[in-house]
């Protein structure tokens, strides 16, 4: 097994595409964080989707129902906007118009997304397997999307 700095803050995403190895930020958003953690350990995130992927932009996944409209049964979040700009690798909460309906959807940029920026919680960044990332199939929604197979804190991982 590899060695990570912070391994209790660290995810490792198995995707249909490959290993995606996400540091995770609790010094930016602590509540976020703790909740995506609480959600990988309990394998929500197990066989999720990539519904909505849109080229030069984010792949969105995260909603068991794999439409977009669901999340866990835990409350919503309390918005943790930030100051780390959303770039290449940047992970963060998808969420409707109320700033505070963070639950379980997030999304990693392909690229630069400016516009975002302190408007949507940063949570973590990609530090391994972005070219896998890269590889998700498009769409909106995706047809026959790819997956995360498991979810896991590398903590817990043997």
């Amino acid at each position: 097994m590899a060695e990570y700095a912070d391994p209790e803050n660290t995810l490792i995403i198995e995707t249909t595409k490959g290993k995606v190895v996400i540091a995770l930020r609790p010094d930016l958003a602590p509540n976020h964080v703790a909740h995506i953690k609480r959600l990988a350990r309990e394998n929500f995130y197990d066989g999720v989707v990539f519904h909505r992927v849109i080229d030069g932009f984010m792949a969105q996944t995260g909603d068991p129902k794999g439409t977009g409209t669901g999340g866990s049964s835990y409350p919503n979040l309390k918005q943790e906007f930030n100051d780390e700009p959303h770039v290449r690798g940047t992970t963060s909460m998808a969420r409707s118009q109320s700033p505070d309906s963070a639950n379980s959807q997030f999304f990693i940029c392909f690229d630069d997304a400016a516009f975002l920026n302190r408007q949507y919680t940063v949570w973590g960044k990609v530090v391994e397997g972005m070219e896998n990332v890269d590889q998700i199939k498009r769409g909106e929604p995706v047809r026959d999307p790819d997956k995360m197979l498991t979810v896991r804190v590398a903590a817990d991982v043997e």
